[in-house]
């Protein structure tokens, strides 16, 4: 039985290996409480890739720049205007990172906003024929708004929306679109999104 994987890889021919699937728990710093999510992957994900997985499963709209980190060495989308040296996350496969049990990589979106993620690897386990990856297996709560203003802007639009007294109570409610729950988390409608995102990497 072949291995199911997503976002478009080991498609054409037969894999020479298969993958080890890596564990992450992903959360968001300096938000109480923790804004959190545990995905599997497989490690012939790019760091390219695994952006895309994180986007996903956070609810974010990928619509600002975003940069990883690991053991002082920097990842991302590499821009001849940046003096410092970015590797480019494109060429950058899980397998290849000096990755152990415990480590963390370093995950910054939005350079305004300085949404700031861990993304720490729990475990490796061997790939399950019957499952499909990359796959959400847990997390609790909403990721914040995009373009909320950071975590200080967070809790001001949380304590706005939660408040019908409050003067910006139906200002704020509005630009979030009437409704805004930061407690709502659904595994399915997060593993849904991520069958999407393969379905349109697949399509590429």
């Amino acid at each position: 039985m072949r291995l199911r994987l997503g976002l478009g890889m080991n498609r054409g021919m037969p894999s020479k290996r298969l993958d080890n699937i890596l564990q992450f728990r992903v959360w968001l710093e300096d938000i109480e409480p923790c804004i959190w999510r545990r995905i599997q992957v497989p490690d012939s994900l790019t760091l390219k890739q695994l952006h895309q997985v994180i986007q996903t499963v956070m609810g974010w709209q990928d619509s600002h720049l975003h940069e990883f980190s690991l053991g002082g060495q920097r990842y991302g989308e590499p821009n001849p205007e940046d003096q410092e040296t970015v590797i480019d996350e494109r060429t950058v496969r899980l397998r290849d990172l000096p990755l152990s049990i415990g480590v963390s990589i370093g995950y910054d979106y939005d350079f305004g906003d300085n949404w700031r993620h861990q993304v720490v690897l729990e475990k490796s386990v061997p790939a399950d024929p019957e499952a499909i990856y990359p796959a959400c297996i847990a997390g609790e709560r909403s990721a914040p708004p995009e373009d909320v203003g950071g975590g200080g802007g967070y809790e001001e639009f949380l304590e706005a929306i939660a408040d019908l007294k409050h003067e910006e109570h139906d200002a704020m409610l509005e630009w979030a679109g009437g409704q805004f729950d930061p407690d709502a988390f659904s595994i399915i409608e997060v593993n849904e999104r991520l069958r999407r995102t393969q379905r349109r990497a697949r399509k590429r």
